[in-house]
C-alpha cells in the first residue's frame, strides 16, 4: 500500500480553480492520500464545490472550518489537527505548486526525512511570473540560509513541504500572520536536528483569482525567522 499523506489545502474563494486542482491530484498523485479543505467562512465559494465532488462519491477529500481563527496560519494548523500521524503535505488550492513532485516527495519521506520540501531555488527548481521584489527577496533569503547557516534546502520559505506531523505537533507555532509559518517550521526543525531535504519544483504565480499573500505585512514575521536561523542547534 505504501506510505499513506494526509493533504491539507487551505482556501479562499478558490470555487473557480478548485475542480482543475483536484483532477490534477487524481492524476498527478498516485500514493495513497486524504484531503482537507480548510476554509475561514461558510460563504466561501469553494465550499459547495468541494461538497459537489464529495457528493459524487470521492471519500478521499473534506471539508474542515477553520478552528483557528481566520487566516491560513489557522487553517493549516487546523489541517494538522485532523490529520493522522505521518506524512502532511501543504498544499495551495491556487494550482501554483508542483504536483508532479509529490509522490517523489513522499517517497523521501517514506525513506525517514521529516522535512521534504519543494524547492524553487535549487537546480532544476524554476518560478514562473509573480512580483518581481517579492521574488529577489524569496530567493536571496532561501539561497543566504542555504550558504551561510547550512539549512539543508534553498526554499525554506516555500509553503509545499511535507512534514511529518508529530515533528510539528511537537513544537509551539508562533507564526500568526502568513507563510512565514512555512519559514519558522523549517527553521524550528533544523535547529531541533529533524532532517531536511528537498526536491526541485516548479512555481506558476496565479493567473486568475485574489492572492491573499500580503507581504509587506509578513515581512516583520519574516525576517524575525531569518535570523532566529542563526541561532545555536539543540544538542
Amino acid at each position: 500500500m505504501g506510505t499513506h499523506m494526509t493533504v491539507v489545502i487551505p482556501a479562499y474563494n478558490e470555487g473557480a480553480k478548485f475542480p482543475a486542482l483536484w483532477s490534477e491530484m487524481c492524476s498527478y498523485i498516485r500514493s495513497s492520500f486524504s484531503a482537507i479543505m480548510v476554509y475561514d467562512f461558510d460563504e466561501d465559494n469553494t465550499v459547495p464545490v468541494v461538497k459537489d465532488i464529495i457528493a459524487a462519491g470521492e471519500q478521499r477529500l473534506t471539508l474542515a472550518k477553520n478552528q483557528h481563527g481566520t487566516g491560513v496560519v489557522g487553517a493549516i494548523l487546523t489541517g494538522f489537527d485532523i490529520a493522522t500521524d505521518g506524512a502532511v503535505l501543504v498544499l495551495m488550492a491556487d494550482l501554483s505548486d508542483d504536483l508532479a513532485q509529490v509522490d517523489r516527495m513522499l517517497a523521501l519521506y517514506a525513506d525517514g526525512w521529516h522535512v521534504v520540501a519543494g524547492s524553487r531555488y535549487m537546480e532544476g527548481g524554476r518560478l514562473i511570473g509573480g512580483p518581481f521584489f517579492k521574488q529577489l527577496l524569496s530567493r536571496m533569503g532561501g539561497t543566504s540560509l542555504f550558504l551561510l547557516r547550512g539549512l539543508p534546502t534553498h526554499d525554506a520559505t516555500n509553503a509545499f513541504k511535507i512534514y511529518d506531523r508529530a515533528m510539528v505537533r511537537s513544537f509551539t507555532v508562533e507564526s500568526k500572520g502568513g507563510f512565514e509559518f512555512s519559514l519558522e517550521l523549517t527553521v524550528k526543525a533544523f535547529l531541533a536536528g529533524y532532517s531536511i531535504t528537498e526536491v526541485p519544483s516548479t512555481w506558476h504565480d496565479r493567473t486568475s483569482g485574489q492572492s491573499r499573500f500580503r507581504f509587506w505585512k509578513w515581512l516583520p514575521g519574516y525576517l524575525h525567522w531569518y535570523f532566529y536561523a542563526f541561532r545555536s542547534k539543540s544538542r
